[in-house]
């Protein structure tokens, strides 16, 4: 794996905090830039209707810190005229790169022509990327799936147009918008788009440790690696990837790290938003976290059912103290292990708020 440049921006190492609605906002990108081994990292997705419309949950979403630079600002939505306007704003903001989602499969943001659904309106696209282009100075990329339906695979000619558009750095997401998240990404599709594209081209999907990342950088000569859910499961895949590139031994962290993990994300949280949005959160990357872990599927179901600061608190030092002590756990409430509370899909939540 090699740095590679999205026109001046250094891209190093070569792996992207792949943007996720709902998670990737000022707490989590702290939280993982903390472990080191990111080379660029991206807002949540962002609705341009909002930020056109000054809604102030919009504006904030755009907020970033000098230490995460290089940055990107994803915005969504299927209006030139408010791709255009938001696209400025993000400049403005002074954001590096501006860059358009056009994989969200969420049914409201594409009933509006936003994310997957500019993936069968290309004359739509095309307008959007070019009202952009001819905007804003800084560099613009965009993130695809593989097409809008499983029998149209059409992410090599959506990443023709794209560069023929002006756009600077392709990502791809090999699943089509039919798929939602389900079966295997595509990564063959991101070797086809490097074969015929002149920019970095990226690739994201289902890389969730070290040797999965290598393995699809192997296979496809792809530039970049994206991680999303990966990066939520274990905060130190960044660094462990790039402790590989440098021929280092990858950090393997202990039970301590991950509570202590667990604790520091909370406080994040708890300084940067009101109370029960930061144990909402809580839950979800609780819930991504413990996943392999011993009791964690209890752990979870008591989590998803605490409404505190306090009772949060309380059932992590719980569950962690249980662990190391080698005893099963079993939370309050009783023993077994019932079923898990169903996870929310990022990109649906957030958009039902857009």
């Amino acid at each position: 794996m090699k740095p590679f440049k999205i026109r001046d921006v250094l891209i190093s190492p070569p792996l992207v905090l792949s943007p996720m609605a709902g998670v990737t906002d000022v707490p989590f990108r702290a939280l993982l830039k903390r472990r080191g081994g990111i080379g660029l990292t991206v807002s949540e997705f962002i609705s341009v209707e909002g930020l056109t419309r000054n809604n102030p949950k919009s504006k904030r979403q755009m907020r970033f810190f000098e230490y995460e630079r290089p940055f990107a600002v994803q915005i969504f939505g299927g209006q030139p005229e408010r791709m255009r306007m938001a696209a400025e704003m993000a400049e403005e903001v002074g954001a590096d790169i501006l860059d358009v989602n056009c994989g969200c499969p969420a049914p409201k943001v594409v009933r509006h022509g936003g994310g997957s659904g500019l993936l069968r309106d290309h004359a739509r696209l095309e307008t959007i990327l070019k009202e952009i282009r001819r905007a804003i100075t800084i560099p613009l990329t965009i993130k695809i799936r593989a097409g809008y339906y499983d029998n149209n695979i059409n992410a090599v000619e959506t990443a023709k147009l794209a560069e023929q558009c002006g756009v600077e750095h392709i990502a791809l997401h090999g699943r089509t918008k039919e798929q939602g998240y389900k079966g295997r990404a595509n990564w063959d599709l991101v070797r086809q788009i490097k074969e015929v594209v002149r920019v970095p081209v990226s690739g994201s999907g289902d890389v969730t440790t070290p040797a999965e990342a290598f393995a699809r950088w192997r296979e496809t000569g792809c530039d970049g690696v994206l991680i999303g859910r990966g990066a939520m499961a274990n905060p130190w895949i960044f660094r462990q990837i790039a402790e590989i590139v440098e021929g280092k031994e990858p950090y393997d962290p202990t039970l301590a790290d991950k509570r202590a993990v667990l604790l520091e994300y909370f406080e994040l949280l708890r300084a940067d938003m009101p109370e029960f949005a930061a144990v909402g959160r809580m839950k979800q990357l609780a819930g991504q976290f413990t996943r392999g872990l011993p009791g964690g599927a209890r752990f979870r179901q008591v989590i998803y059912h605490s409404h505190s600061v306090t009772e949060v608190l309380d059932r992590i030092e719980e569950y962690f103290e249980t662990v190391a002590s080698g005893r099963t756990y079993v939370g309050e409430g009783g023993a077994g292990e019932p079923e898990e509370a169903p996870a929310l899909d990022s990109c649906e939540a957030a958009a039902v708020e857009a």
